[in-house]
């Protein structure tokens, strides 16, 4: 009896002390399960009595997207045919068409066709739009119409596109498409080798190893590695191309997350390539996540000279994580840090402003560390390069005319009055008012944050029927902001007439055309260039 009566109470007391041992997982494991509960119950209740007829996919593919916005913009939910896309970024290869395509406004535009590849070959150039893909007229279709050009091998796709006001047809052979993380490398002068990284892809660090080894074997005694533009990729592939410079077993990037199994110390395991040849590393604000990896633990480790403008500042790390039904969620595991200790993330998601935006970290509440040899770096943003380059930042007007399409429009126009150029183009001060004429002529929208406050004034005053009472006052202020839209122009005429040049020869001599010039003409080269032909100067930048 009293046998019994001990294991009547015994076992619940041991019971009641797991619970209370485990009582914070039970808390946070009673709320996901009642919250699933009523996302549950209310999905199949709209579904059921919504007075229209719903798709469920379509439903909760944008509930699940909408809700994961709220984090940060790198937490992604992917679906069946977005999983496909994500493997393409990250081997670098598929079979298509080869070109980058872009979908703006309901249009499929081709934005670059990749020399030698399926739309090249079909006769297809920048700022043709595609308007119908075998029997699908893609003005009533609302899909992805991307997918529409993906097939197997050889498959033939019969589109009409248009260009210059004018419809024409051709055939799209498929075929594979590699896409390579170093598009270009090339000596420059006769000593220094320049390599040009674009992507972190499955790829990235045994193609740059081998630009290395036949940069090296063709006489360089310095090299520049281009990372400007680069937005990032895999993780694993930073810290490989780090190893080509650095010493085995030298710590590069250090992860740090609230559940420790994410918390890692990734160190470089193989012999390396050229621990002494002199490395300058070009970075910009487009420069993110893997880039600023490297340029991070590069700087960090005094191994090279960085030359540029601040890197974008996106210092967490992301997983994709299998779900079912072949979906996947890709999500924000932790945070990197540099060797010195540095956290390079820019924008802080956890707190935001009036408006929702994630709010830049204050200069003030930046924090100095320590380099190998002990010259002091900052976190807080990005890498802020040794050498900083003002041509290397881009202002804010040409951000928009980039943005919205202001110079690629007109350099469709520019491309098809002089068709047959065989010469890089001269761009003049006369191109440059063309340019403002065309902005003008297609009412081209800037949508500058100032810009964009002000319309959306006009609309709420538009809601609460005082938009007549205010119309003067606003259109003086429209006027104003257009006008100083145009001052900005002029300002940076310079600027805009360069990023016009980098354009029009992409369509005449494509991106590999592009990558030629810049080795002669572009002043961060130059500048690099220039740095590692001075020993002095060089040393000096990287001792304490």
């Amino acid at each position: 009896m009293l046998k019994g009566m001990k294991k009547k109470y015994v076992l619940p007391v041991i019971a009641a002390g797991f619970l209370f041992v485990g009582s914070s997982f039970k808390d946070d494991f009673f709320e996901i399960a009642k919250q699933i509960e009523i996302f549950t119950t209310l999905y199949k209740t709209v579904n059921n009595n919504y007075v229209d007829e719903v798709n469920p996919g379509q439903l909760m593919d944008k509930a699940i997207k909408n809700m994961l916005t709220d984090l940060d913009p790198y937490t992604v939910y992917f679906n069946e045919q977005d999983v496909a896309k994500f493997k393409i970024n990250n081997t670098g290869e598929y079979t298509g068409i080869g070109a980058l395509i872009t979908r703006k406004e309901g249009k499929l535009i081709i934005k670059e066709p990749y020399k030698d590849y399926p739309a090249d070959k079909a006769g297809l150039k920048a700022g043709d739009e595609i308007i119908q893909i075998g029997d699908i007229n893609l003005a009533e279709f609302k899909e992805d119409a991307g997918e529409l050009l993906k097939g197997s091998k050889n498959t033939a796709v019969d589109i009409k596109y248009m260009r210059q006001g004018k419809t024409f047809s051709t055939k799209i052979i498929l075929n594979s498409v590699d896409i390579k993380a170093v598009p270009f490398f090339a000596m420059v002068g006769k000593e220094t080798g320049y390599i040009v990284l674009t992507q972190f892809n499955a790829k990235a660090s045994s193609e740059t190893k081998a630009a290395l080894l036949q940069l090296k074997a063709d006489g360089a005694k310095n090299i520049i590695l281009d990372l400007r533009g680069n937005p990032g990729g895999l993780l694993n592939e930073a810290v490989n191309i780090c190893n080509l410079f650095v010493p085995q077993n030298e710590i590069i990037v250090t992860t740090k997350s609230k559940n420790e199994n994410y918390n890692n110390t990734y160190k470089t395991q193989k012999p390396p390539v050229d621990t002494e040849i002199p490395l300058v590393v070009l970075v910009d604000g487009s420069s993110a996540s893997a880039s600023e990896i490297v340029a991070g633990a590069l700087q960090d480790l005094d191994r090279a000279v960085i030359v540029g403008s601040r890197s974008f500042g996106k210092g967490l790390v992301q997983r994709p994580l299998d779900l079912t039904y072949g979906t996947q969620v890709k999500v924000t595991i932790s945070r990197y840090y540099t060797p010195s200790g540095r956290g390079i993330q820019a924008l802080d998601y956890a707190h935001k402003d009036v408006d929702g935006k994630a709010i830049r970290i204050d200069k003030k509440d930046y924090n100095a560390f320590k380099t190998k040899k002990g010259r002091t770096v900052y976190d807080g943003g990005g890498i802020l390069p040794d050498v900083q380059l003002d041509e290397s930042k881009q202002s804010a007007i040409a951000d928009a005319l980039i943005k919205n399409d202001g110079i690629f429009n007109y350099a469709t126009t520019y491309y098809y009055k002089n068709p047959t150029l065989s010469t890089i183009p001269n761009v003049t001060d006369a191109d440059f008012e063309a340019l403002k004429q065309s902005l003008k002529k297609d009412k081209f929208e800037f949508d500058t944050e100032t810009e964009k406050a002000l319309k959306a004034a006009m609309e709420v005053a538009k809601k609460e029927k005082i938009d007549a009472n205010i119309n003067a006052e606003y259109q003086l202020l429209l006027a104003a902001l257009k006008k100083s839209e145009e001052k900005e122009l002029n300002t940076n005429k310079q600027e805009i007439k360069q990023l016009l040049l980098d354009e029009l020869i992409k369509r005449y001599q494509y991106k590999e055309g592009l990558y030629k010039y810049y080795t002669t003409s572009n002043s961060e080269i130059q500048k690099s260039v220039a740095l590692l032909a001075n020993s002095a100067e060089y040393n000096k930048l990287l001792s304490k």
